[in-house]
């Protein structure tokens, strides 16, 4: 994120993503063209360089400075709260559409690797400025644009419009992609998928590369370059940590928290045990998404407390299923509480021990492999998948 010490505006956030290797020579011309500024309504949610969650307010009209800080510092930008239905001043319930953070936008698009000629197929327009820039490298006519919301993509089209752009913009479910303008060089999602459609990596040219943010209903995310071959398989690293917006059917859904308790108090049946594996150990990016990985169906939510301890609870999505585990500062045992069919603390210990065994390996270990069948995350090669 820029600083106060930085220069404001295009230039000082130019610097600073050059300076982490994210802008490049090659995208430098289209960061100049395109100004986030024509892309950044005037009202936005600034968020925070490294994390999920958002600032207060700010408005245009009444703080211009405040605002133009914002669109060129190196976070993202939510504009749009709830599908909409969000109009306050405050924060909303769930961020539904945003201007992704600036180090993010090039890194993807370095991942994508589009070179001229080439035609682009984007799932999430959001406000329009990451198919501007595509449009900017290879042509208007070459990138096509898909958008579920019409009011979002109505105003992408007018910033667009003003920016002197003109790639395709289409509204509709971006999972089916289009087949009418198959096939396509890249495919780049600005939404995550916790799985993978199909028509993505049959709309692409063998050769062609589908970059998108992957991740598990459990937690953490990674951003994954898969190569689709000869034979319509893809298969492909993750390049980086991310944290977008899920597409919006496959957004989960959580049921209430009543569910499982079922009108009893804490422990209700649950079978009570000690353990030594803390819940802060598994409460890591990296650590939510291995143990996503083995425990599938499957969420958490933190109980804090005023003390400093907190319970970290598992549930099953079919609400068969709870565990409870109390995180105590100091200690070296704790309380645990498990009911159901599925042992769930017992499946989130054996992930991390699984992790541990393979020497706690990063993210860029991990990949990910699309097929007939499916798909599967891999550990070092496509033939060592992660067992789940």
């Amino acid at each position: 994120m820029t600083t106060g010490k930085e220069e404001a505006g295009p230039a000082g956030l130019a610097s600073a993503l050059v300076a982490v290797g994210a802008l490049t020579s090659d995208w430098l011309s289209a960061f100049q063209a395109v100004p986030r500024e024509l892309f950044v309504p005037d009202r936005i949610w600034p968020g925070i360089a490294d994390g999920t969650r958002q600032t207060a307010l700010v408005d245009r009209a009444k703080d211009p400075e405040a605002w133009f800080r914002a669109v060129y510092s190196d976070v993202p930008l939510t504009t749009q709260w709830d599908d909409g239905r969000h109009t306050g001043d405050g924060l909303g319930i769930t961020p539904a559409s945003s201007s992704s953070m600036p180090r993010m936008v090039f890194s993807m698009l370095a991942d994508l690797d589009v070179r001229e000629g080439h035609r682009v197929l984007e799932i999430g327009t959001g406000t329009g400025w990451n198919a501007g820039l595509l449009a900017h490298r290879i042509g208007g006519a070459n990138v096509l644009s898909v958008e579920y919301d019409a009011d979002v993509s109505k105003a992408a089209l007018r910033n667009l419009r003003a920016a002197g752009l003109a790639p395709l913009l289409l509204v509709g479910d971006g999972r089916p992609g289009h087949a009418d303008s198959a096939p396509f060089d890249r495919i780049i999602a600005t939404c995550s998928v916790g799985e993978v459609p199909r028509a993505w990596i049959e709309q692409t040219r063998p050769g062609g590369v589908v970059v998108a943010p992957w991740g598990t209903d459990y937690g953490g995310e990674y951003i994954v370059r898969l190569v689709v071959g000869e034979d319509r398989t893809a298969s492909g690293p993750f390049t980086r940590s991310s944290a977008f917006m899920r597409l919006r059917q496959q957004r989960a859904e959580r049921p209430p928290f009543g569910a499982y308790l079922k009108g009893q108090e804490w422990p209700a049946d649950g079978v009570r045990s000690v353990t030594a594996l803390a819940p802060a150990d598994v409460g890591g990016w990296l650590e939510q998404f291995v143990i996503g990985l083995h425990v599938p169906g499957a969420f958490w939510r933190a109980e804090r407390y005023d003390d400093g301890t907190y319970t970290l609870w598992t549930y099953s999505t079919d609400t068969e299923s709870w565990a409870s585990a109390d995180y105590e500062p100091g200690v070296s045992e704790y309380a645990v509480a498990q009911s159901g069919p599925r042992r769930l603390w017992d499946e989130t210990e054996a992930a991390f021990r699984w992790w541990e065994e393979h020497g706690r390996p990063g993210f860029d270990r991990f990949g990910l492999t699309v097929d007939g069948d499916g798909e599967r995350v891999w550990l070092d090669s496509p033939d060592n998948p992660v067992p789940t």
